[in-house]
């Protein structure tokens, strides 16, 4: 009894150190509510729509205008000037902050009469290449569809028939589907996940002074490991506290979710398990660290050296296979790497739990790994440090 109540002692001075502590709370709650408006806001368009673009109409036809109105009625792009001609592209690129420009030659129309075939010339800004690829999609929409009616009008002038025309240019159909996140809703591919890398962020700060401190104070032994108390014991009372606080960060994400009209998890008992393993892989990460490295701002800055790459290195907007294996390497030791693979599983594809087996043990392998070299260095700390705290203590 006595050491239950010794236990549950330490844990409730955990509580009290990490709810003193303003600059832990303010991270740990305020930054994560700041991060999620914030994003959500960015991202809450969903989709790049009216991305200006520069025709210079050298022909200055019907045929020409008919081709710049059907590039002013994509949504996508907004066609910002239209000139008859362009000395400098690249400048004008610059000035206007267009993603494209469009040329559209001399004679095009007497050309295309005359079957001689005209190129259009597109010049791409890729300084961006998010806007250079939504531009250059909707303009290859555009323009493919003029293509398509400018070619069958031909081919009924000379007697065929729709269907007839249709068929002689195009032999085969294609049809597309798109299968998850079918409107291509950006908001709804990143929103999610960078709430993932904030959650993350908060879990280490947290976690980088939760060990670091007690070593500054010189209270690792004398308070908290007093007694020859387990580093198991030691190591849950030190995570407890962030395991419990991070609910409460989810559920706020979740509310978030319902406010802002993003996807929410169709089963919410799998999106628990995998989030539960997340954060308990990302906790035992911290303690390793805050073991590793006594001093608290050296701790943190560690830890963000860590964590900041992550989302960029962990395949979820990049493929890991186009990374060298060092890079790969190091993704699969940052617990969001296989939490993300999960997430997009779960959330954006609706898939089931059983779908994200290898992202679980992934993630359970990490728990083991961090795990038992959080209770090694635990202990390798309580050797090293008791006879220093002892002599000071004389």
């Amino acid at each position: 009894m006595k050491t239950e109540r010794n236990w549950f002692g330490l844990l409730k001075r955990e509580f009290g150190r990490f709810l003193r502590n303003k600059t832990l709370l303010s991270v740990f709650f305020l930054a994560p509510i700041i991060y999620a408006v914030l994003l959500a806001f960015v991202y809450q368009e969903g989709k790049v729509t009216e991305i200006p673009i520069i025709v210079v109409d050298k022909d200055n036809t019907p045929l020409s205008a008919q081709v710049i109105e059907m590039l002013q009625d994509n949504e996508g792009i907004q066609v910002e000037k239209q000139v008859f001609e362009l000395e400098d592209i690249k400048k004008e690129m610059i000035r206007s902050s267009a993603a494209a420009v469009i040329v559209i030659p001399d004679r095009f129309e007497a050309d295309i009469l005359q079957a001689r075939y005209p190129e259009i010339q597109i010049f791409c800004n890729t300084a961006n290449i998010l806007t250079a690829n939504f531009a250059s999609k909707s303009i290859q929409q555009s323009l493919g569809t003029f293509a398509v009616g400018t070619e069958v009008k031909a081919l009924q002038k000379r007697g065929m028939s729709y269907s007839q025309a249709m068929a002689k240019y195009e032999p085969f159909k294609q049809n597309y589907q798109k299968v998850f996140n079918e409107t291509g809703n950006y908001f709804t591919f990143m929103w999610p996940a960078m709430l993932a890398v904030v959650l993350q962020q908060v879990i280490l700060l947290a976690m980088a002074v939760s060990f670091s401190t007690e070593f500054e104070e010189n209270t690792f032994h004398s308070e908290l490991m007093s007694g020859r108390r387990f580093a198991t014991g030691a190591i849950l009372i030190k995570n407890i506290p962030i395991w419990l606080f991070s609910v409460a960060n989810i559920g706020l994400f979740y509310l978030f979710h319902l406010i802002f009209k993003a996807p929410v998890p169709h089963q919410v008992l799998n999106f628990v398990i995998i989030t539960g393993f997340f954060v308990v892989a990302v906790s035992l990460l911290g303690t390793v660290v805050s073991m590793l490295i006594p001093n608290a701002l050296k701790a943190t800055q560690i830890l963000m050296i860590i964590a900041s790459p992550s989302f960029i290195m962990g395949g979820y907007t990049w493929p890991m296979e186009a990374m060298p294996a060092g890079i790969q390497w190091f993704a699969s030791i940052i617990p969001l790497t296989p939490f993300l693979n999960a997430f997009k599983t779960l959330l954006i594809e609706g898939g089931e739990l059983a779908d994200c087996t290898q992202s679980l043990s992934t993630m359970g392998i990490q728990i083991v790994v961090y795990g038992v070299l959080s209770i090694l260095l635990v202990r390798w700390k309580m050797r090293k440090s008791r006879p220093l705290e002892i002599r000071e203590e004389k």
